[in-house]
């Protein structure tokens, strides 16, 4: 008996040409949609950081924050579930974006200097940088709102502050070595930390110091030179 003849069926989706279509490769492209909302998160951010600075987190509404960024009432909901999400992404930013900055000074002034009393300096000009340079309402917030936030939205910060803080753990433990820093480490951090931050409630660029001359006192304050 005779076979039938084979049939020979093209793929679907094979081009006219015979060679296989590619699929693209790596993340498909952002819609403008996407990328416009990625922006408007930022400009929230940014915004309530501001206010949840100058007026305090509990008097801050949410119609203040979508009016600082032209949207409706209503409209920063769509973004973040609650106010409180919304703090702790202002947090989340301020501490991500204050390791990355600490980071490429270190890099910056390695480059120059191993010296631990100049590295120390660096940290130091870098954080009030941080805490005082403008539009930097993000560390400020961070420092005096957290008992507005969650125990695990706390937790995230701290594995964030550590990291930002592990870099001075090795420059300090070299002072200490050569005697220019006498006290113990680790309370010397913490009291170093708590005098520069509480620098936010007085300093006032107009009227005072600069930065730098910030930077020489507190030097002086935390260490000594050798003889």
């Amino acid at each position: 008996m005779d076979q039938p003849a084979a049939r020979h069926t093209a793929p679907a989706t094979a081009p006219e040409s015979g060679v296989a279509a590619r699929r693209p490769r790596g993340r498909p492209r952002k819609t403008v949609d996407e990328r416009d909302d990625g922006n408007r998160r930022a400009e929230l951010v940014r915004a309530a950081a501001k206010l949840f600075r100058r007026k305090g987190f509990d008097a801050t509404s949410t119609r203040d924050i979508a009016a600082a960024v032209g949207m409706r009432n209503g409209s920063p909901f769509y973004h973040f579930k609650s106010k409180g999400v919304l703090l702790h992404a202002v947090m989340q930013e301020g501490m991500r974006a204050a390791i990355e900055r600490q980071h490429e000074a270190l890099h910056q002034s390695e480059q120059q200097t191993t010296n631990p009393r100049g590295l120390l300096a660096v940290l130091i000009r870098n954080h009030f940088d941080v805490l005082l340079g403008p539009g930097n309402d993000f560390i400020p917030v961070m420092l005096y709102e957290s008992r507005s936030i969650t125990a695990r939205q706390r937790a995230t910060l701290a594995a964030l502050q550590g990291e930002y803080e592990a870099p001075w753990e090795p420059v300090l433990q070299a002072l200490h070595r050569s005697g220019q820093l006498q006290a113990d480490v680790k309370l010397a951090r913490l009291l170093m930390f708590g005098a520069l931050n509480w620098s936010v409630q007085w300093f006032d660029r107009r009227k005072g110091a600069s930065l730098d001359e910030l930077t020489d006192a507190a030097l002086a304050l935390f260490t000594r030179d050798l003889p």
